[in-house]
């Protein structure tokens, strides 16, 4: 189709018979090749993963071995960026096909028209009519003529004044109708001529950050010209069951083709399974990877070495006892979203899910520390029996403050409400993919992520599939009792360690606390100002203490965590262990017994 200079061979000089015999079988013929070629290299690339790599790693040690699985890396890398540029060429051929089959049946029926009418279509598109009519003033029959198609169809059509011969104006609307046909499918062939000539890839065996950069710049040029193909189907207003429902009823190639060119929505569609949104995410994030390189701004160096650490870890050998990582969501959008769940949610007798909370978003500490503490708890609640798998979820902008933890003046509940909507939305869609048929779900919020998980329980319907629910280190759930959250008191439990300085800060309407604020400026005058001022008093941040004896719920043990000042100065890590396994094993242990549906067996503390 495409010639090498600025408009494609068929472009230049198209006329309405070379549209009308242009092969759009060929096209998607070319199409089904490419996408042989990129499953072919699919294949390749998972052989490589899941046989070769881990087969030299257990076999054989030392530095030749672990030289020859860098080389294989290299290699199943180059193989993923064959399958994903071709799978960009296949769909670009098909989309290509796919609009210039609808210029042909334009043409086509103006052509029946004309046929139909006995009208003649000249090679230059013009339209010849006969006679017809009668003259106002002899009666005799209007003389035929000729029309042309013009630049503006519809707009500059002969009024019956001129020309009365009742032909003329059919014979202009056909003309019209070819000529759009051959004007639009000219500008078709230019548009994706210059696609495939960007589709290349550059010499040499290594495939470099810069050359996923370019590739990241090809996905957005063919999702832009084949939105009409392909985009608008994604069924992104349905509901998880309904999703669930359309994926499975795609062919093999519509499939494929939708991971290749839309991995970034697939990837982070609801009520899509879990092995289908993990593939599509890894391959997502080599072009959000690339994307992000080819910026150099701060946020995106920063993105860049949270995604670089995530795709590390999604390669790394997996520890024994360490299920395996799946990928359900990615993205650069806001702070950055990074959904990862250890162990296979859609098979899993037992699923629980972490939302972080303040001055969490997509950096290197949230890839190592939050993504661990799913791990972690994955791995305590397997040692109870039916398998679990743990989701870190980051899913929405959490509030962020520059003093660490910072006044909470920053967070107030608009973001725990947008967060509590897509959480719901997503557990939704995890409901929808289980096997299990009715698994034990447990929902946890930790500081912040406790007010979102709280706004969940407020949508409609409450969080979906959800029996238990967990808060730790946190400053209130925007309700005042355990009732209001939808899975009854006594299956919300609470962790709230007696050096957190998060689960002490009284009520924002406390004078006490705006006055340490203006006076001290931050977390820690308010907690000694209003801690004394709030004595006998059970509101927090956002509402009723979840620990306390009217809040209603079950409060676990957990460890004191580090004193506010000690001999190392200030220290707020008390905030931060519940989900340590060496600093604070029993908040570790006993959320591992819920998550795995044995709260029978936590060990319990009074409330305040």
């Amino acid at each position: 189709m495409s010639g090498p200079g600025g408009l494609s061979a068929l472009g230049a000089t198209l006329t309405w018979a070379k549209l009308r015999e242009v092969k759009c079988a060929e096209l998607e013929e070319a199409a089904d090749g490419w996408g042989r070629a990129g499953n072919r290299a699919d294949a390749a690339r998972d052989r490589i993963d899941t046989q070769l790599v881990d087969d030299l790693r257990r076999t054989q040690k030392g530095e030749a071995a672990r030289a020859a699985v860098r080389r294989l890396r290299r290699l199943s890398m180059n193989f993923q960026y064959i399958y994903t540029e071709c799978g960009l060429l296949r769909t670009t051929l098909n989309s290509l096909a796919h609009e210039m089959k609808a210029q042909q049946r334009v043409l086509q029926r103006a052509l029946d028209d004309a046929a139909a009418l006995k009208f003649t279509v000249h090679p230059d598109g013009s339209v010849t009519y006969p006679a017809a009519g009668e003259g106002l003033v002899d009666g005799k029959p209007l003389a035929g003529g000729r029309a042309s198609g013009v630049p503006n169809p519809g707009l500059a059509g002969p009024s019956g004044l001129v020309a009365p011969n009742p032909n003329a104006a059919k014979a202009q609307d056909i003309a019209d109708r070819v000529a759009q046909a051959v004007r639009t499918a000219a500008d078709v062939d230019w548009r994706y001529a210059r696609i495939l000539r960007a589709l290349k890839a550059e010499d040499g065996l290594s495939v470099p950050t810069a050359t996923w950069t370019d590739a990241a710049g090809d996905a957005a040029a063919v999702r832009q010209a084949a939105h009409g193909y392909l985009a608008q189907g994604i069924p992104h207003d349905a509901s998880p069951a309904e999703r669930k429902a359309w994926w499975a009823g795609l062919t093999d190639e519509q499939r494929e083709e939708y991971l290749a060119v839309y991995p970034d929505q697939i990837g982070n569609l609801d009520g899509i399974p879990a092995l289908v949104r993990d593939a599509a995410n890894r391959d997502n994030l080599q072009l959000l990877m690339g994307k992000l390189a080819g910026r150099g701004d701060e946020d995106a160096v920063t993105k860049l070495a949270a995604l670089r650490e995530i795709d590390r870890q999604l390669q790394a050998v997996r520890e024994p006892g360490e299920p395996p990582m799946y990928l359900l969501g990615i993205g650069d959008q806001g702070n950055g979203r990074a959904i990862v769940s250890y162990g296979n949610p859609d098979t899993s007798r037992n699923v629980a899910a972490y939302v972080p909370g303040l001055n969490t978003s997509l950096d290197e500490e949230f890839a190592r520390g939050d993504l661990g503490r799913a791990r972690d708890l994955a791995i305590a609640s397997n040692r109870h029996g039916e398998s679990t798998a743990a989701i870190t979820w980051l899913g929405y902008d959490a509030p962020q403050s520059p003093d660490g933890l910072g006044s909470l003046a920053v967070a107030g509940s608009a973001r725990a409400e947008d967060g509590g909507r897509s959480f719901s939305g997503f557990m939704g869609g995890l409901a929808a993919t289980n096997e299990q048929g009715n698994p034990h779900v447990t929902a946890i919020g930790h500081s912040y992520g406790s007010r979102t998980v709280g706004a969940a329980t407020q949508q409609d319907g409450g969080i979906p599939g959800v029996d238990d629910i967990v808060f730790v280190g946190s400053p209130g759930v925007g309700v005042d009792s355990a009732d209001d959250l939808g899975v009854g008191r006594d299956h919300v439990f609470v962790g709230a360690a007696s050096n957190d300085i998060v689960t002490k800060l009284p009520s924002k309407g406390q004078a006490a606390v705006g006055a340490a604020e203006m006076l001290f400026g931050g977390p820690a005058a308010a907690y000694v100002v209003g801690d004394l001022a709030d004595r006998g008093d059970d509101d927090v941040w956002f509402g009723k203490d979840p620990a306390s004896e009217s809040f209603g719920a079950r409060r676990f043990e957990v460890g004191n965590g580090p004193p506010l000042v000690g001999l190392g100065g200030l220290s707020t890590d008390a905030h931060s262990q519940y989900f340590d396994p060496v600093s604070d094993k029993t908040s570790v242990d006993n959320m591992a017994l819920i998550a795995a549906g044995r709260s029978h067996l936590v060990r319990m503390e009074e409330p305040r």
